[in-house]
């Protein structure tokens, strides 16, 4: 981020369209809704509706399913040696 705005300022026109297209393009390039709400200084609500209203495709959640993704393999190895 050029610059990190005051947290809770409002943003208008050009500096939110500006604010949207960088937190676009840091998304695109696998950040974190999370990280990029850090390096803003803005809220995760915040970012998450700029991405929204920007028309940015939202990734799915990750973290519940890596438990299971673990786990299947050593389901199928066990399944296979029985």
């Amino acid at each position: 981020m050029a610059e990190t705005v005051k947290r809770g300022s409002r943003l208008n026109g050009t500096e939110r369209a500006q604010l949207a297209e960088e937190l676009s393009k840091g998304y695109a390039e696998g950040k974190s809704i999370r990280a990029l709400a850090e390096e803003a200084g803005r809220s995760y609500g915040f970012v998450h509706r700029l991405l929204s209203e920007s028309e940015v495709s939202l990734r799915s959640r990750g973290g519940a399913t890596r438990g299971r993704a673990k786990r299947q393999p050593e389901q199928q190895a066990e399944q296979q040696a029985s």
